[in-house]
C-alpha cells in the first residue's frame, strides 16, 4: 500500500456514498453528512469505504450487503463510500482527518497503521472462525501477535502455460528454475519469446527468486532479509532469463492482462487467477497452473497472494459498531464471502471452508490454483510499502541487467529500504 498522502477534495471522491438504514437504500450522497438516518431508526451511522472495483456487479453486491446488515441490526445504518481515483492516496489523507471511515478496506497490509494505533486488533472479531482462515490470511494482518484486519479475498498469482506448446516442444512444466530457464529458452523461437513477467522483464520475479531460495523480504522484527546470500543468489539468477532473451518485453498490456497468453504470442505469462475466465475462455482446456518455481530441486516453489482486507478505524467513535459489520460480513457470511469472491472477477475466499464450497473453484486449474495459493502462498510483508518495494525493484533491475556488481547494489539497497522501515516502526 503506497505510503504517498494527497490532497483530498470534499467534492472529488464522496460522488460515490449511499446510506443503508434499516434495510433500504435511503439516499445518495455529496456530503460527508448522510440524510435520512433519523428517521430510520438507526442509533449509528458507520461510514464503510471500498475502493472503485473494475469487476461489474461489484458496488451493487456490497449495497446488497450492507442492506442485510442493517436488516439483522436495525440501529446501525451503514453509509457505502465507492472511492474512485487514486483510493490509497485519498485514504491515507482522510485517515488524517475527522473524516477518516469506520470501516475500510486496504489493499496490501500495511503494519505501520496498527503500530501508530489507527487500525483496532480484531482478534474478538475472528472468534473461533480463525482456525478456517487460511494461514497466509492470519499472517499477513498480524502484528506483534494480533490480528488487524478481515482478509476479504485473495488474489493469487501464478505462472500460466500453455499445455499443447509444452508437449508440441517435447518440454515439461518446469519443477525448478534451471527448469523455468530451459523451457523458456526452448520455447523462444525466432522473433518470439518463451516467457512473459512484464514489460520491464522482471515483474514479481525478484520477490519471487528471493522466495524461492528461502529466503525473505523482511523478517518479522523489521529486518530487512533481502540481502542475504541465498536471496543474492536467486536474485543474480534471474539475468540468465534476461542473457537467454528468452522474455517478452514491452507488450501493449501488462502482466496482469492474460493477452500475451490468450493471443498465442507466448506459451509462459506471470498472471492471476483474475484472468481464469478469459483465458479458458480462450484456450479451453489448452492451460495449466504453476507456482513460481524453487530456485534449486528440493526447495520452495511460491504464488504470490494478495487481496483485500476490512479494517476498523480504531480513532473513530463507533469501534464496537464497525467490529460488528466487519465480524458479520467477513467471518459470519459465508455466502455473501463466497459471492463475493466469484460472482464478480474471480478471488479465493480466505476461509478454507467458504473456498472449499466454491463451484468455480472446485475443479480443474482454478482447483488447483486454491492448492497452491495454500501450500505456497507467500504474502509481501507489512513493511513493503512504495518506498521500500521501490528501492528493491531498482536494485533488482540493475542486476538483472548485468549493470553492476550484485552484492555492492544489495548491500545499498538494504541499507537504504531498513532506513524506510526504521522510520515507519518509529
Amino acid at each position: 500500500m503506497s505510503a504517498r498522502r494527497t490532497e483530498l477534495s470534499r467534492r472529488g471522491f464522496l460522488t460515490g456514498s449511499l446510506l443503508v438504514a434499516a434495510g433500504t437504500v435511503l439516499t445518495s450522497a455529496c456530503s460527508t453528512d448522510p440524510t435520512g438516518a433519523a428517521g430510520s431508526g438507526a442509533r449509528t451511522t458507520l461510514n464503510v469505504w471500498y475502493h472503485a472495483y473494475g469487476e461489474a456487479g461489484t458496488q451493487q453486491a456490497v449495497l446488497r450487503y450492507a442492506t442485510a446488515f442493517t436488516k439483522a441490526h436495525p440501529d446501525i445504518a451503514v453509509k457505502v463510500t465507492w472511492v474512485p481515483g487514486d483510493y490509497a492516496g485519498k485514504l491515507n489523507a482522510t485517515l488524517l482527518t475527522d473524516a477518516a471511515p469506520d470501516v475500510f478496506e486496504i489493499g496490501d497490509f500495511s503494519e505501520s497503521l496498527a503500530r501508530r494505533g489507527q487500525i483496532a486488533a480484531l482478534d474478538d472479531v475472528y472468534g473461533s472462525a480463525r482456525s478456517d482462515f487460511n494461514t497466509n490470511a492470519v499472517d499477513s494482518v498480524t502484528v506483534d501477535g494480533k490480528l488487524y484486519g478481515v482478509k476479504m479475498i485473495d488474489d493469487v498469482m501464478m505462472l500460466y502455460y500453455r499445455k499443447s506448446a509444452l508437449a508440441k516442444a517435447g518440454i515439461t512444466p518446469p519443477a525448478d528454475y534451471d527448469g523455468l530457464v530451459a523451457s523458456a529458452k526452448a520455447l523462444s523461437t525466432g522473433r518470439s519469446k518463451g516467457l512473459f513477467l512484464g514489460n520491464d522483464g522482471l515483474g514479481d520475479a525478484p520477490i519471487l527468486a528471493v522466495w524461492s531460495n528461502g529466503g525473505e523480504l523482511v523478517a518479522p522484527d523489521g529486518t530487512v532479509g533481502f540481502g542475504s546470500p541465498q536471496a543474492l543468489e536467486a536474485l543474480t539468477g534471474l539475468k540468465r532469463l534476461h542473457d537467454d532473451k528468452s522474455l517478452l518485453l514491452g507488450f501493449t498490456t501488462d502482466w496482469w492482462d492474460p493477452a500475451v497468453l490468450t493471443q498465442g504470442v507466448v506459451p509462459m505469462q506471470w498472471c492471476g487467477l483474475w484472468a481464469m475466465p478469459a483465458v479458458k475462455s480462450a484456450l479451453g482446456d489448452d492451460f495449466g497452473v504453476l507456482p513460481w518455481p524453487s530456485y534449486k530441486p528440493g526447495g520452495t516453489p511460491a504464488v504470490r497472494v494478495g487481496g483485500w482486507t476490512s479494517c476498523v478505524n480504531a480513532k473513530g467513535k463507533k469501534v464496537d459498531a464497525a467490529k460488528k459489520f466487519v465480524q458479520w460480513l467477513w467471518v459470519q457470511q459465508a455466502d455473501l464471502q463466497k459471492d463475493f469472491a466469484e460472482s464478480y472477477g474471480f478471488h479465493v475466499p480466505p476461509r478454507r471452508s467458504v473456498a472449499a464450497t466454491a463451484k468455480k473453484l472446485s475443479e480443474g486449474a482454478a482447483k488447483e490454483t486454491v492448492t497452491l495459493a495454500d501450500r505456497y502462498g507467500k504474502h509481501n510483508p507489512g513493511t513493503w510499502d512504495t518506498a521500500v518495494s521501490a528501492t528493491f525493484s531498482a536494485a533488482a533491475a540493475k542486476i538483472a541487467a548485468g549493470d553492476g556488481d550484485p552484492a555492492a547494489l544489495m548491500a545499498a539497497a538494504v541499507k537504504k529500504a531498513q532506513g524506510e522501515i526504521d522510520k515507519q516502526r518509529g
